[in-house]
């Protein structure tokens, strides 16, 4: 089912966390919260409009980590019903896509929950004081591979490590529902 995200909440306080990616390797929300911000994203494998965009992602990312900027993905899906999105798989669509960002299991959905995650891709910027700042798209080239596209990401997550706030204007990503038990 296709969904939009809700507006950006400005401000929100993100709720601290612990998980495990498919090594077994634990990341919190807390210890990534740099100078600079941190991006928290909602993704999974098996998602057509995450594969569609998740080389803009990948290269998108590794920018903003290269600035300073901390990243994490959050996979909420549950994989016993979905065995595209097991750890696993994720490892291998993390190898295939080349992503430098931890990609962590939310066992017990918990975090998806938390964060109120509706769809994958699901972005969430928060500035260094853990406000939310940013809930919007990757960019305006939607499924498309476009060389002209505006990276709404990129220039958020670099506005908020500069000033610490956000765009006022946002568009909604939009994606396929998270898969609840």
């Amino acid at each position: 089912m296709l969904l939009d995200t809700p507006i950006c909440d400005f401000g929100w306080q993100a709720p601290d966390f612990k998980l495990k990616n498919a090594n077994g390797d634990v990341f919190s929300m807390s210890e990534n919260l740099g100078e600079k911000g941190l991006l928290i994203m909602f993704i999974c494998n098996h998602c057509p409009y995450v594969k569609a965009i998740a080389t803009r992602l990948a290269e998108d990312t590794e920018q903003l980590m290269a600035e300073g900027i901390n990243v994490l993905a959050v996979m909420s899906n549950d994989y016993q019903h979905v065995e595209a999105d097991s750890p696993q798989n994720m490892l291998r669509f993390a190898e295939q896509y080349g992503f430098k960002f931890p990609y962590l299991v939310d066992e017990d959905q918990q975090v998806g929950k938390q964060y109120g995650a509706v769809c994958t891709p699901d972005f969430f910027g928060f500035n260094h004081l853990g406000e939310l700042q940013y809930r919007g798209r990757l960019d305006d080239a939607r499924l498309h591979n476009d060389p002209n596209r505006e990276p709404e990401l990129l220039n958020a997550m670099q506005l908020i490590a500069a000033i610490g706030k956000g765009p006022k204007q946002q568009t909604a990503s939009m994606g396929c529902s998270i898969k609840w038990r």
